[in-house]
């Protein structure tokens, strides 16, 4: 009962931040311009979020490495495409990352090595993208002067940063207490596992995986501004977007709609660009997720994973060898 009130509550959130968004601007002109979008345009919204997810499954794969586990390069690509169909069809983007869990814990893993390295991978691109952010304020700032928007820009990165360290501090010898309780005995491990990627090379490549993920969302959403011949510029967007997506990680919507028109929105009304294109960019954006997503669903569906026991992957000696059992 209490799951499907959530869900509910996460449909009335989308409608409603989608109904207050769309009553800022023109639809009629919003509806024309999208039917008369670029095609050339449209395909490369599609190819650039594609490329994208064999670079996420390279970076989990990497991850899940450190907590234990041996993924082939294809396992990881199709595992995160199936996430990716999941978390278009379930009730928060964290439930493409529960089904990753399940195949993974499904292989004969172990679900603690699921957990952890899903858990990591996800710490992972929230940290790169706030990173950015904050690297980019400076300019972001140029660019807004509103300051309760200038404020807000603030919180959101050094915020998304701030949770970052305290997760690695988890794992640290003062916040050693919190592993009286269970759940502080799982946290401090992975805890552990982030400071260790962090520390080796492992790292390198990971941050420089998501920032590459990330700039193929930002080129996606340029793509998404030019189809409709949007006014507005790559800079501008790279300065833009991120802390809007960065909003809609929360898991209070489904698949992010309606946080992520809002927001993108009111960052365009902010930088003084028309509403009408951060509306358009939005739309044709979780469009384009979408469609990648139902190849996702087509992997998914080709694979019968839901009638055997996932591809089971090879365990490897590791840091993870000292993880609290599930």
């Amino acid at each position: 009962m209490r799951r499907h009130l959530a869900f509910v509550i996460k449909i009335l959130i989308s409608a409603l931040l989608l109904y207050f968004c769309l009553r800022t601007v023109d639809l009629r002109t919003v509806g024309r311009r999208l039917g008369s979008a670029n095609f050339e345009w449209l395909a490369a919204i599609f190819l650039l979020l594609t490329l994208q997810v064999p670079l996420l499954g390279v970076r989990w794969r990497e991850i899940a490495a450190v907590c234990g586990a041996r993924l082939t390069i294809a396992q990881a690509v199709r595992y995160v495409w199936i996430g990716l169909f999941f978390g278009q069809v379930l009730p928060s983007t964290a439930g493409g990352d529960a089904v990753r869990i399940w195949l993974m814990g499904r292989g004969g893993q172990g679900w603690s090595t699921a957990i952890y390295s899903v858990l990591l991978d996800r710490v992972a691109g929230v940290s790169a993208m706030a990173a950015v952010v904050v690297l980019c304020l400076p300019w972001t700032l140029q660019l807004i002067h509103d300051p309760a928007a200038r404020l807000a820009l603030v919180l959101i990165g050094f915020g998304a940063l701030g949770g970052v360290a305290v997760f690695l501090a988890c794992g640290t010898s003062p916040l050693r207490v919190i592993e009286r309780w269970r759940l502080g005995r799982h946290l401090a491990a992975a805890s552990r596992m982030a400071l260790h990627v962090c520390r080796t090379a492992v790292g390198l490549r990971v941050g420089a995986l998501s920032v590459a993920s990330h700039l193929l969302t930002v080129a996606a959403m340029w793509a998404a501004a030019m189809a409709v011949g949007g006014s507005v510029s790559f800079a501008d967007v790279l300065l833009l977007v991120l802390p809007v997506l960065l909003v809609a990680t929360l898991p209070v919507s489904i698949a992010g709609w309606g946080i992520r028109e809002s927001a993108m929105v009111l960052a365009f009304a902010y930088a003084g660009l028309p509403r009408d294109d951060g509306l358009m960019v939005s739309i044709l954006f979780g469009l384009a997720n979408l469609a990648v997503g139902a190849c996702g669903g087509t992997v998914w569906i080709s694979g019968h994973y839901s009638s055997r026991t996932a591809e089971a992957v090879e365990p490897i000696a590791g840091p993870a060898t000292e993880m609290p059992q599930t």
